[in-house]
């Protein structure tokens, strides 16, 4: 039944309420629409950059390039520095999926040790995006090439093409260019964290020039765009940007000469420094022993850091700029010219009995060597007659002329590190010991003991001072400066001292084995034996151990009618100037005159040494180990070992 007061329902009243709503409906779907509309419009013209770069960062990568090292050449356009193609893998992240499958199958084509794999594991976890991972370096082409054909198999790997930097005269030039490597993380967040210096293959100069000039060396980096899918597989190339490399490094030094020096030193421990008398360029720079530069740049082991870490010859230092010695009789030529700066007459005699007596202490000369002039008593290295003199010129005339001549000084030279010793004076020691300066102080800097402390190069600067007369300052990088100015000494002063140190070679004199075979070509030089320790007179001439024996010594230049080369040798416990380093300084000076001559010499030497400085580095090294290996199997065998 309908009940009472309900409305009627009628066709046209169900229209009418089907009609309401259905309009209802579609307002609201015409608002949603609009709504949706107004948003994808929106997106579509508004956001439309934003959304485009978006997608462009999905769909595009970027990838920089790390630029080609600069080289460096010396004086002649010689390189010594160069850059040379090589081949890596590397992973990229992003692209990578099954990575366990992937290193397994890495491991067995780049023969990768355990504990590489291991390496490259914790830097995924760490890694993110587009960043490679290194995987391997320098690696031989046929492995290159295995890698390249199964990329299909492989995704995620990325072999590149890159290069390297390569020294073509290793250790020879090592303490003088040093060595590049990959920046760590001081140095990667003291330049601002620039993406470059996380760039897989991109190395930082570390040691030597390439550190001091990384700047000038390093160039820019150029950048590859390139298009992925969405599971980042290649699609193309977009562009590229090329690198620009760094700019070349031209040197003063005598790339030749430099690899002459450092054969010829063979066993030894020590330097040579080559100076041109004309512009102070540093012609040599040679410190032997040393390390393979190449092997620093690849990636050293620690067994052989070890080894060079251990050796007690310390073939990682630089011995011509940061090995100090005293420099003994090659000293003297200095102290002259400050004798005659003092108004000393050098044709004044000193009569030699065998040493000189201050006081209760009795100093000791080599010899007897009687009536001495200041000319024989350079030629004969008598220590009496500068004992004498020394005392009568005073400390403060000798330490002043020695600073003149360059000891004492730092050097502006574009290098890591230099010592510059000491130039003792009155004041000095007051301020360094609160003590006063006394007589036997004087006697002792006389002969070039007691405080004196020098290096090599402020020895060859000292030489090149006295045989030119220029206040010349040393360079290593070549450029246009101008000309050294004289000194503030007469003529006759430097000619004196340049008399005696002819002597020295030429005459009746201490290096008179040295004397160069080169027709109308005379070698002026002064020997020096520097003591590393008291000895006393029952003890001198022995040899002992190797450490605890006497320096020796060599300055010279060349030729004497018109210097054009001064140089420094020390040889490290070389048990005398005359004995171990005037005849190092006999064929580094010939090779400037006569190559052939001097490598004729250079080849009968390292016959008689067994062997090239490459190969017995090299047997040094198999020694070396050989040594640990009996070392550690005594120690497990119960035996107690030698240890060091």
């Amino acid at each position: 039944m309908r009940r009472r007061n309900a409305p009627i329902i009628t066709e046209n009243s169900q229209v009418y309420t089907f009609t309401r709503r259905a309009l209802v409906l579609g307002a609201g779907q015409g608002l949603l629409a609009a709504a949706l509309a107004g948003r994808m419009a929106y997106i579509s013209i508004a956001e439309n950059e934003r959304y485009n770069l978006a997608s462009d960062e999905n769909r595009i990568q970027m990838r920089l390039m790390p630029p080609r090292r600069g080289w460096i050449v010396d004086r002649h356009g010689q390189p010594i520095a160069i850059n040379r193609s090589d081949f890596r893998v590397d992973l990229i992240p992003d692209r990578l999926h099954d990575p366990d499958r992937i290193l397994a199958e890495l491991a067995r084509l780049l023969e990768l040790p355990a504990d590489e794999i291991e390496r490259i594991r914790a830097e995924l976890k760490h890694a993110a995006g587009y960043q490679p991972v290194p995987v391997a370096e320098n690696v031989p082409f046929e492995k290159y090439a295995a890698v390249t054909v199964r990329l299909p198999e492989l995704p995620g790997v990325a072999p590149l093409r890159s290069f390297s930097r390569f020294y073509p005269d290793a250790a020879a030039v090592a303490h003088l260019v040093g060595y590049v490597g990959t920046p760590n993380r001081k140095e990667y967040e003291a330049e601002n964290k620039i993406p470059l210096l996380i760039t897989p293959g991109f190395k930082i100069g570390k040691e030597g020039l390439e550190k001091t000039m990384e700047q000038r060396l390093r160039g820019k980096p150029g950048a590859q765009r390139i298009e992925v899918t969405a599971r980042g597989q290649l699609v193309r190339e977009l562009s590229t940007l090329s690198d620009v490399s760094g700019q070349p490094l031209p040197l003063t030094i005598d790339g030749g000469l430099q690899t002459f020096a450092a054969r010829r030193l063979g066993e030894e421990s020590g330097s040579v420094v080559v100076i041109d008398c004309l512009t102070g360029d540093i012609l040599c720079l040679a410190s032997m022993p040393a390390y393979d530069p190449n092997s620093f740049t690849d990636g050293i082991s620690q067994n052989e850091w070890k080894m060079l870490a251990e050796d007690e010859r310390h073939p990682l230092i630089n011995k011509a700029l940061n090995g100090l010695y005293p420099p003994g009789s090659t000293f003297k030529p200095m102290v002259a010219m400050a004798l005659l700066q003092a108004g000393i007459d050098p044709t004044a005699r000193v009569n030699c009995p065998g040493g000189f007596q201050l006081g209760s202490r009795f100093f000791r000369c080599l010899g007897r060597h009687g009536p001495m002039t200041m000319h024989t008593a350079l030629a004969r290295s008598c220590n009496t007659y500068f004992y004498a003199m020394g005392r009568r010129a005073g400390i403060d005339v000798i330490s002043a002329m020695g600073r003149r001549l360059g000891f004492g000084q730092k050097f502006d030279l574009p290098v890591v590190s230099q010592n510059y010793g000491t130039m003792p004076s009155a004041e000095w020691k007051e301020r360094k010991y609160k003590d006063d300066w006394s007589q036997s102080d004087t006697l002792n800097t006389s002969i070039g003991q007691g405080y004196v402390i020098v290096n090599p190069l402020q020895l060859a600067v000292m030489s090149s001072r006295i045989a030119s007369g220029l206040d010349l300052q040393p360079h290593l990088i070549r450029a246009n400066r101008p000309a050294p100015q004289p000194l503030p000494f007469a003529k006759e002063h430097f000619e004196t001292v340049r008399s005696g140190m002819w002597e020295v070679v030429n005459g009746a004199g201490t290096a008179g084995r040295s004397r160069l075979e080169i027709p109308g070509v005379e070698m002026g030089g002064k020997t020096g034996t520097a003591q590393v320790r008291r000895i006393v007179g029952s003890q001198r001439g022995q040899s002992g151990e190797w450490k605890y024996r006497d320096h020796g010594l060599f300055v010279c230049f060349a030729p004497t009618a018109s210097p054009r080369y001064a140089a420094s040798v020390v040889i490290e416990h070389g048990m005398g100037g005359a004995r171990a380093a005037a005849p190092v300084a006999k064929d580094v000076l010939t090779y400037l005159f006569d190559k052939e001559k001097a490598m004729a010499s250079l080849i009968k030497f390292e016959e008689q040494w067994g062997g090239t400085m490459a190969q017995r580095m090299e047997v040094r090294a198999q020694r070396w180990l050989a040594e640990k290996a009996a070392e550690k199997a005594a120690l497990q065998n119960g035996g107690g070992g030698a240890t060091r």
